[in-house]
């Protein structure tokens, strides 16, 4: 459990393990308890980063509230770790809104990054076509209750305690919606993204409600350097409903560039 700051705001953040180096940035619902499943999976083998955003679990967000602080945020972290004696460069995970901070710190600052894994999100990229798409599916997403979009109403059902949970992880936040509004302005073109000295999933779930994964598979075309993974039956919230697939889908990346790290070296 550690705290270190940016810009004036403490940010908490939490480091376990040991090895090549994970760092995931939560969603709107979440903070770095929400990782709890993929933590114990991957700690054996790597170091494993978890964090708070301003404005989300032990992070307090004071003045000015505005979601283009996010980038700084995880620099900062990833900042901390290495000062600390950690990894220099780490792979980011980006979970929805936490995909485009992830993606925005990476592109800022790619001596910190050996990867970055988009999850249930393009991390704000700016392309006319996918901008139509993701209107689209988030227009679709917004006929359905908040809750169906993110779980299936089948594990749901046979889960209540674990959907009890992912619903109690909102309350711990004091940010809001209304705060995420600059969320991915600063977001890169294609050729910002195909010029990144770092690899690329697209990690999306077949029965994402929020994100399509018609619409991934389009950006993966486009972002012809890029992975592109759609897990079979997943929802968009993988990480919490079925966190196998998950895992295993992040592992394979995980084990990639820690290879090609290594053959770099």
């Amino acid at each position: 459990m550690s705290v270190t700051e940016s810009n004036g705001t403490q940010l908490y953040y939490e480091v376990h393990g040991s090895g090549a180096a994970v760092l995931f940035v939560h969603g709107s619902g979440g903070h770095h308890a929400a990782w709890w499943q993929q933590v114990t999976a991957l700690r054996d083998e790597y170091t494993v980063i978890t964090m708070d955003l301003r404005g989300f679990g032990c992070s307090r967000w004071e003045g000015d509230h505005d979601s283009a602080a996010f980038p700084g945020d995880i620099i900062a972290v990833l900042d901390a770790v290495a000062a600390g004696g950690g990894p220099d460069r780490t792979v980011l995970v980006g979970q929805s809104i936490g995909a485009a901070a992830a993606l925005r710190a990476a592109l800022d600052r790619p001596d910190r990054a050996s990867g970055v894994v988009l999850a249930h999100s393009l991390g704000g990229l700016k392309h006319p076509e996918l901008a139509t798409l993701v209107k689209a599916d988030r227009a679709a997403a917004e006929k359905l209750p908040v809750l169906d979009r993110l779980l299936t109403p089948q594990f749901r059902a046979q889960r209540p305690d674990l959907a009890f949970l992912f619903r109690q992880m909102g309350t711990f936040n004091t940010a809001t919606m209304a705060d995420l509004r600059n969320l991915g302005s600063d977001g890169p073109t294609l050729e910002e993204l195909s010029a990144a000295p770092f690899p690329v999933l697209l990690l999306a779930g077949e029965k994402d409600s929020v994100l399509s994964p018609s619409t991934v598979r389009r950006a993966g075309e486009l972002l012809t350097q890029a992975r592109v993974e759609i897990v079979p039956g997943a929802p968009h919230s993988m990480y919490w409903e079925t966190p196998g697939l998950f895992n295993e889908a992040l592992g394979r990346f995980l084990a990639e560039v820690t290879s090609a790290q290594a053959t770099r070296a």
